[in-house]
């Protein structure tokens, strides 16, 4: 058994073991914008990448992942936030399913025909409408929002094309912007839900990877003032270190909170690390 393979059953151990108190939620970060959020019993993967060639030219990882596809296990629930690669898995997902074959995938209805054909059934789909928040497990809210990468994009039902979702879940309002940039109505509605933390890419955009066809995102700059426009408690930067020609360095992000916003937190997760969020309002008496 090699190294990352036993670090990646260790790691899975910890998730199963990991039972978070009311107004916490543990969240493991597996790199890009793939990340395992954990409470009130339930475990959730959010666009898990964990395949991809270290030696695949420009778009090698510049690390394995925490853990192997053939590891995951214990999976409630999946959300996908759109259909690239590096979100929408096809050597990750027919795992996750086989795994867990009771697990909903949720992902926007332009996904479907693709997780389809990589082996998951109509029934084991839903589908992220940001017209219609879903109560799951009668203890999660999840509210999808309509995602710019670079725009914002919906079907002929109006569906939206690119999603992230909005969790509460064991006294907690988690946010995962997927891939998006920052639009007005995204803070309005974001912020209306009063997110306790957020997830977000800080990775931006330029000309020349637009020219080489990489659809950018909310830069560091632009991730920090959105974080205080929603009057978030924490931010964690995502987005920024799997890929050489679409990297950005976390601690400009961390430089700029602090120089602009000191007083809002900021949490920068290591490879395969357990971040336990404790809620302001944990551990309040009535």
């Amino acid at each position: 058994m090699t190294e990352q393979n036993r670090t990646g059953a260790a790691l899975i151990r910890e998730i199963a073991r990991t039972e978070p108190p009311h107004g916490t939620l543990a969240i493991w970060y597996l790199g890009q914008e793939s990340v395992i959020v954990k409470g009130d019993g339930i475990t959730i993967y959010v666009d898990p990448y964990l395949s991809g060639d270290l030696d695949a030219g420009d778009w090698r990882r510049t690390f394995p992942a925490p853990i192997a596809p053939e590891e995951i296990a214990g999976v409630d629930l999946c959300l996908i936030t759109h259909e690239h690669d590096d979100h929408m898995d096809v050597k990750t997902l027919p795992w996750l399913h086989r795994s867990s074959p009771a697990a909903p995938i949720l992902a926007p209805a332009s996904c479907r025909a693709a997780l389809q054909e990589m082996g998951i059934p109509d029934s084991g789909l839903l589908t992220a409408d940001d017209r219609r928040p879903l109560e799951l497990f009668s203890k999660l809210r999840l509210t999808p929002i309509a995602a710019a990468h670079e725009q914002l994009e919906r079907d002929a039902d109006g569906n939206p094309r690119y999603v992230g979702y909005v969790l509460e879940l064991n006294g907690v309002t988690l946010y995962h912007a997927g891939d998006t940039l920052v639009y007005p109505e995204l803070i309005e509605r974001v912020g209306a839900l009063k997110p306790d933390i957020a997830l977000l890419p800080i990775n931006g955009r330029d000309y020349f990877r637009q020219q080489r066809g990489i659809v950018g995102n909310m830069d560091y700059r632009e991730a920090a003032h959105f974080a205080r426009a929603i009057g978030v408690d924490t931010v964690v930067p995502l987005h920024y270190d799997l890929f050489a020609v679409n990297a950005e360095k976390p601690g400009h992000f961390v430089d700029y909170m602090y120089e602009r916003f000191p007083e809002r937190k900021a949490h920068v997760m290591a490879r395969g690390e357990r971040f336990v969020y404790v809620s302001p309002h944990a551990f309040l008496q009535d």
